[in-house]
Formats: C-alpha cells, structure tokens, sequence
C-alpha cells in the first residue's frame, strides 16, 4: 500500500486556507493549475511509497515511538511558494518548525528502519514544510501570481499533537479531474498529548 505519514492541520485551519484557495481560484491562469483537493491538504513528514503489508506493523510502531519521543507544539500556516520551476504551489508553516523539522527526520527514520522503500532518499534533501495545492498542467502554467496573492496569507496557530500515517489511493489514469483518496491507517498523540 502507498503510505506517508503527515501532520492533518484540524478544520477550522483548513476552513480559512479554503478561503484563501477560493479567491486564488478566481486569480487569472487559475483554469490552467491542477488544484488539490482539501482532502489532500496536510504537511507531509515522510514519504514511504509502496509499503509490503508485512512492513506495515513495523512501520507503525516505529512511528509510533517517534510520536511518543515527540513533544506537541504550536504550527500555523502561512505564506507561499512555488517548487519545481514554479510548476508546484504551496503554503508553508510558522511556527516550531524545529520541532516539525524533528519529527519529520523521526518519521523518516522509523521509514528507514521498517525497510520502507521511499525513505532512502530522503536523508539527502533538507525538509521543507509545505502544504500543496495546485500544481501546473501542461502547458505549463505560472503560478508566480497566485504564490505572491499568498505571501499575506497567515492562519490561526494551533498545536499539533498527533502524526498520522496516511493511505493513498491513485485515481484511475486518465480520468479528468479524478482526485488521489487519502484514509488515515493510524494516528498516535505526541508525547504527552494524551
């Protein structure tokens, strides 16, 4: 199964980064992004790729020692960007980003450890949060104006207290506007949360 684990920013974040995206939407060049959908919205710690269902158990618990070595702290979405020679757009975070930049090197980690295959590299490239929402189509598209329409954007600050290990399901190709499904396999509080 294809799995990462990730940091979900609770509703009512989500509510105003919706906003947001909304009046983005409305930016010339919008119709030309592939917008991701609110449920593809979170911060990922660590990829996994294709994880064989007899690594899984020994991927959870290794993930769920790092959330128990892992004390909650405060986050907040803010800003923009753009990756990939401005084919990707995001919004960032403010906030304890060592404390996120930690538990995104335990999450890889635990993945290593487990033998999950997309961890390998990811030791290599430094850890950027960010929280994806459109990327461009071919031809491609400028996503200059709507990352600069974000560099105000800043949202509530909560705390995060859980690491989540998240399922996804590809969507059939060449279904127009077909979106990835994401399900949670399993959740643990960071430490002392609970």
């Amino acid at each position: 199964m294809r799995l990462f684990a990730a940091v979900l920013p609770p509703p009512d974040v989500l509510d105003a980064l919706a906003d947001e995206v909304a009046a983005l939407r409305a930016l010339p060049g919008a119709d030309r992004l592939r917008w991701t959908g609110r449920a593809g919205w979170h911060l990922t710690l660590a990829f996994y790729g294709e994880v064989a269902e007899e690594t899984v158990s020994e991927l959870e618990t290794r993930l769920a020692r790092a959330a128990h070595r892992t004390r909650p702290f405060p986050l907040a979405l803010r800003g923009g960007g753009r990756f990939g020679h401005g084919k990707a757009l995001w919004t960032g975070a403010e906030g304890d980003l060592p404390a996120l930049r930690l538990l995104a090197e335990r999450a890889q980690a635990a993945g290593r450890r487990a033998g999950a295959p997309g961890t390998a590299a990811d030791g290599h490239r430094p850890y950027r949060p960010h929280l994806t929402l459109a990327r461009g189509r071919p031809p491609l598209a400028d996503v200059r104006p709507h990352a600069a329409a974000l560099a105000g954007f800043t949202g509530r600050t909560w705390t995060v207290d859980e690491i989540v290990l998240v399922r996804s399901l590809l969507p059939a190709s060449g279904v127009p506007g077909a979106q990835p499904r994401y399900d949670a396999v399993a959740r643990w509080p960071l430490g002392g949360a609970g």
